[in-house]
């Protein structure tokens, strides 16, 4: 007795459960049914069809890959591909951010920032601050050392920054003296800041090799050669070859890479002419009078330096001419008691 009422209430839950699954999915077919035609019997109808969605909702079903009958999402076609290229970019173009500086290596030849433009920027980014390996250090550089990365030695930025405004007032006052500077650079590439900064100092360039013996056997060099007189255009003023010219000694000897020109920095130091020269981690600094710690590998960084120290000097060189000039000839007049006017400032 107890096993059939068992089994009866099984047959009669079974039957519930089968009627209430036939009736579910017969609403479910009467959904898709009226969502697909609407009450109108219209596809898209007033009773909220695909279309009555919106805009953007339909635009992300249109671009969404169609199912097919088996269950399997199909590609998108180029039309929608494109679309959806265009989505992203309206989208995303406006995001990251914009370059604004962009280095000009014209600029900085042509027009070479003064010593009051440096900052640990500039310098940063003109690769100053890069040395040589560990390896190839000397310890007379350890001063200048700010740390190591990658093997490789960092210079101080502030060090750099210091040394380079000391330098750029040395090349001032002996421009304020009325004192001859040359500059020297002889590695490929460094020819146009050479002759960039001489010209703006008012001085003489060497760009292709030195001489051994410029400066402490002058003398017996230009008697072996024919020397005339040139003006400061380096123009011939007369065909004549001078005789007994005077040999002049440069006042200050700017080296741009004092690797190479050892010879230059021997002959200084035998004459006593100071020198400002960039020294590198793999330099001894005591060769030179003025260093300049900074990587002279990046030419960058070298039209940096030379354009500085040429800017150093700006028009002064002229109104120091012109100081002088006047000054002579104010003291030939014969007035005398007249006095002679101060036009330093």
């Amino acid at each position: 007795m107890i096993l059939r009422k068992l089994v009866l209430r099984q047959s009669r839950l079974k039957s519930l459960s089968g009627a209430a699954r036939n009736f579910a999915r017969a609403i479910t077919t009467e959904q898709n049914g009226s969502m697909s035609t609407g009450p109108e019997g219209t596809p898209g109808g007033a009773g909220g069809g695909i279309n009555n969605l919106p805009s953007s909702q339909n635009q992300s079903q249109s671009n969404t890959p169609s199912a097919s009958s088996n269950g399997q999402a199909q590609a998108f076609t180029r039309s929608q591909e494109y679309e959806n290229f265009k989505q992203f970019q309206n989208t995303t173009g406006k995001l990251g951010s914009i370059p604004g500086r962009v280095y000009k290596p014209h600029i900085a030849a042509n027009h070479p920032p003064g010593p009051r433009d440096i900052t640990l920027e500039l310098l940063m980014a003109s690769g100053a601050h890069l040395g040589h390996i560990t390896s190839l250090w000397n310890p007379g550089n350890a001063r200048y050392i700010h740390g190591i990365r990658d093997n490789i030695h960092i210079i101080s930025l502030e060090t750099i920054a210091a040394h380079l405004r000391r330098a750029a007032r040395v090349v001032e006052g002996v421009a304020r003296a009325g004192g001859s500077i040359v500059f020297v650079g002889t590695r490929e590439g460094q020819e146009r800041c050479v002759i960039k900064a001489a010209k703006m100092c008012g001085g003489a360039h060497v760009f292709d090799w030195w001489i051994a013996g410029t400066i402490t056997n002058a003398h017996n060099l230009l008697q072996r050669k024919k020397v005339v007189e040139r003006d400061m255009a380096d123009r011939i003023v007369s065909p004549k070859p001078i005789e007994d010219g005077r040999v002049v000694v440069p006042d200050l000897v700017v080296v741009l890479n004092p690797m190479e020109n050892s010879v230059a920095l021997h002959e200084c130091a035998l004459a006593g002419v100071p020198t400002v020269g960039i020294v590198d981690t793999d330099m001894n600094p005591l060769k030179v009078t003025y260093p300049i710690p900074c990587n002279d590998d990046s030419l960058r960084a070298v039209q940096l330096v030379a354009g500085i120290l040429g800017r150093a000097v700006g028009n002064k060189k002229k109104k120091v001419f012109y100081r002088h000039s006047v000054r002579e000839e104010i003291c030939g007049n014969k007035d005398e008691g007249k006095k002679v006017p101060d036009i330093t400032s």
